[in-house]
């Protein structure tokens, strides 16, 4: 057996961090620096974040591949998710990466999913450099940071090599990236240095045969189905007959049709491709994450692309209410699961099963974020569907009864710890550390139940008036901590159909909050408001005025409401109980009770 060659003319890196820390702004500045765009041309920010959800909420949801040029090497950059309910795109992006450069902000310092990224880097053997990002934050604090950055490696197990990492300190924002505090360098040159110095290059085995290892797909109108992955070992030629080996040891002859690699954001056709590539192969009907691509001569598979077990299902269904169908252009239960197969197919954390009902399916994930997010692009490709609340998928170890647990981290003014302790503590809750450094802001942490955060956050954020920073990442299955209810307030639902009047919600303003506005269209069985008690009340939100021929002074005054905050995907996702659903068609977001008629319900209704 031949000794591994290397391509030292690839280096192939994931850019890893906590939401918010600046990966996407850091990709940003090294494609302006290393010559991608031409000089004076304008550049929006985060160009690699190209989903309209991506741009909105200022985080990225996918993983994406890019290249820049520095010195004749050619850097192949993956842009990873920074939260854990994306953690799937995580492992996929790492298996194509020889290492990484894992950003921390200068004032937060690692937060939860800058473990759960770390953790999954440092088991894949990766080579690591940190980046204490953001040093020209005012309350930025980056010797202590750099601190509990060493304190989160050893907690990790990592060993004495991974240990011995390289430190940079960036500002991103800026394109500025030091080797130390005092440098008064004015570019990512140091950056772009230490990357070649210390990530390997791509290592092969020259004896033997082609070998690819899909990691994510894509599709063109023009080509077809795209197979993204690394080239392990060997060269591959356009028109050469490979073959693909999908789970379990299936066979399917493919014809390359074109060879692209990545030059900056763009595809550029190549005649050939080699060892340490990241390359896109056409020419395959079909293809899976984690199948491999080789030589029919020599058919040999790579490991497959293992993710974490999906913790959180929800139920997927078609719109059953009086207003279906007026909105959505796929409202059909075979077009539903037709997107849902397809997502899982670029989605490695998604699993779809269909249900004993044919018009409705379980959908399996990381976390409701994670589903919201596939709800609400499936709403924009103009689905129209029901989803029920989020579940945690509960397991069983002989007698015992397991759930999935989060480690929490919670940090808020030092008024507010009463109140989130008590919050949490109804949530079955436990508190593990409590960290207080005379700022006025304290730093707790909690290990809690998966179910206990499904539609905690919004409650939390009016509990610390919106100062409040909530942080979680999944610490693996434990006994089950007993039964608490998932919300203390009923609904308001209505109790006809019509259109809702100013008269009729000027009077429910004190049975609680409103979620519609007069004009409104209603039917039986929509929610239309939130209790303030803890039983559903059935109301009339078409009620008007009587009128009559007497006049009194005051009467005839303008009604003010009071304004009603804009229901969202996962506002709605966390309102929800178990016996309620969220209508979803392209141009709103509606709440409803599962079984429309009061008097069914009633009859529904658990005897005592």
């Amino acid at each position: 057996m031949k000794e591994n060659k290397q391509n030292n003319a690839i280096r192939n890196i994931a850019i890893i961090a906590h939401v918010d820390h600046g990966k996407t702004t850091l990709v940003d500045a090294m494609f302006k620096q290393s010559g991608v765009f031409r000089q004076g041309l304008e550049m929006e920010e985060r160009i690699m974040d190209s989903m309209d959800l991506e741009r909105e909420r200022g985080i990225t949801i996918s993983a994406k591949n890019c290249a820049v040029m520095w010195k004749g090497v050619k850097i192949n950059i993956i842009d990873t998710p920074g939260h854990a309910d994306f953690g799937g795109e995580v492992e996929r992006s790492l298996s194509m990466a020889d290492g990484a450069v894992l950003l921390v902000d200068a004032s937060e310092g690692p937060l939860p999913q800058t473990r759960f990224v770390l953790k999954k880097t440092l088991e894949a053997g990766l080579k690591i450099i940190v980046a204490i990002n953001k040093i020209d934050r005012k309350d930025a604090r980056p010797a202590e940071v750099l601190n509990e950055v060493y304190d989160l490696f050893i907690d990790l197990d990592a060993g004495e090599e991974q240990l011995d990492f390289p430190v940079i300190y960036c500002m991103a924002l800026a394109g500025i990236a030091r080797k130390d505090l005092h440098d008064q360098s004015d570019n990512l040159d140091v950056l772009f240095e230490t990357i070649l110095e210390f990530i390997p290059p791509p290592s092969f085995k020259p004896d033997k045969p082609f070998q690819m290892l899909v990691s994510d797909l894509g599709y063109s109108d023009y080509v077809g189905r795209l197979a993204v992955g690394r080239v392990f070992n060997g060269r591959a030629r356009q028109s050469d007959q490979l073959v693909r080996l999908g789970p379990e040891g299936s066979q399917d002859v493919l014809r390359v049709t074109k060879l692209q690699t990545y030059a900056g954001q763009e595809l550029v056709e190549i005649s050939e491709i080699q060892a340490g590539d990241i390359a896109v192969i056409s020419g395959i009907e079909e293809v899976h994450i984690g199948d491999t691509i080789c030589t029919r001569e020599n058919p040999m598979a790579m490991k497959r692309i293992t993710v974490d077990e999906p913790t959180v299902s929800m139920k997927f269904s078609i719109n059953t209410s009086p207003m279906a169908g007026k909105e959505g252009k796929y409202v059909q239960s075979s077009k539903i699961w037709e997107r849902l197969q397809k997502e899982t197919l670029s989605n490695v954390a998604i699993q779809v099963e269909k249900t004993r009902d044919k018009d409705s399916f379980v959908v399996k994930g990381r976390g409701e974020f994670q589903m919201a997010i596939l709800i609400e692009t499936m709403r924009r490709e103009g689905f129209e569907l029901s989803v029920g609340r989020p579940q945690v998928i509960i397991r069983y170890q002989g007698d015992k009864k397991l759930e999935p647990m989060e480690h929490l981290f919670i940090d808020c003014d030092e008024a507010f710890m009463g109140v989130v302790t008590e919050k949490l503590s109804l949530r079955k809750g436990r508190m593990t550390n409590l960290v207080n450094h005379d700022t006025g802001r304290i730093r707790i942490e909690f290990t809690v139940p998966s179910r206990g955060l499904i539609g905690y956050r919004d409650e939390f954020l009016t509990d610390t008036k919106g100062t409040g920073i909530m942080n979680s990442y999944f610490t693996g299955y434990q006994e089950y901590r007993g039964d608490f209810p998932s919300r203390f307030m009923g609904s308001l639902v209505a109790d006809r159909p019509g259109t809702a009047v100013p008269y009729a919600l000027s009077n429910l303003k004190a049975r609680g909050n409103l979620f519609i506005t007069p004009g409104t269209q209603v039917y039986e069985g929509m929610v239309v408001g939130e209790h303030n008690r803890e039983h559903d009340l059935n109301v009339n939100v078409c009620k008007e005025k009587k009128l009559s021929n007497v006049r009194a002074a005051g009467k005839d005054d303008a009604i003010v409401l009071p304004p009603v905050l804009p229901m969202t995907m996962e506002r709605a996702l966390h309102f929800i109980r178990e016996d309620e659903l969220v209508e979803v068609p392209p141009a709103s977001i509606r709440l409803r009770k599962t079984i429309l008629s009061a008097s069914q319900r009633h009859s529904a209704r658990p005897k005592d």
